[in-house]
């Protein structure tokens, strides 16, 4: 049973607060571009020569925050499951964005050396959390670098996680874990490598 329906939760806080990062349900810019920002610290120096897959890339946010930091770019891959933001993608960033779901096992997921997510499992339930990792990993060269929210998982809303909770997924699945703490309250990042990167 699904937690809540994305779709009406994403495509709600759209019609309110457009292409924005409330209109994504983030709090801030300044809040997504921080855990941007930890997300880019698990990845090699050179960017140039990988394919990234943003999964939930939303309106491309991430695309153009790591533009706008000066970073050149192998190929960028974005993928979400709302249609009005994959236009938006689309239209904000030139690239590749694809209307995909994620946990249809259905869906061919495009092969990536990295993927990455910010915030698209925040609403998802356990069991969909560790299949959209587990198919992010599949689909991915070297691994997946994502976060979560941190917490106990008692909200009705929010998908909140323990860090060890996800080191221990880390080792059912089989993969190098490296986790960053500390830069907000209620957030966590990791990194699930199959193959270790050499910047």
């Amino acid at each position: 049973m699904p937690r809540i329906d994305t779709k009406l939760f994403y495509g709600s806080a759209f019609e309110v607060h457009g292409e924005t990062p409330r209109g994504v349900q983030w709090n801030s810019v300044d809040n997504q571009e921080v855990r941007f920002r930890v997300l880019r610290e698990f990845l090699p120096d050179d960017l140039a020569r990988f394919t990234l897959a943003d999964a939930g890339c939303g309106f491309g946010d991430l695309y153009l925050y790591l533009q706008r930091q000066g970073e050149r770019l192998g190929r960028y891959i974005g993928i979400d499951v709302m249609e009005p933001m994959v236009e938006a993608a689309r239209r904000r960033t030139g690239c590749e964005i694809l209307l995909l779901d994620i946990l249809d096992p259905g869906a061919q997921l495009p092969e990536a050396d990295i993927y990455l997510c910010s915030g698209a499992m925040n609403t998802l339930t356990r069991d969909e959390t560790r299949c959209f990792i587990e198919r992010c990993l599949d689909a991915s060269r070297f691994g997946f670098v994502f976060n979560l929210l941190k917490g106990w998982n008692t909200s009705t809303i929010y998908n909140l996680y323990l860090p060890r909770e996800i080191r221990r997924l880390a080792r059912e699945l089989g993969v190098e874990c490296e986790i960053r703490e500390g830069y907000l309250a209620t957030d966590f990042s990791a990194a699930f490598w199959k193959n270790r990167l050499v910047s």
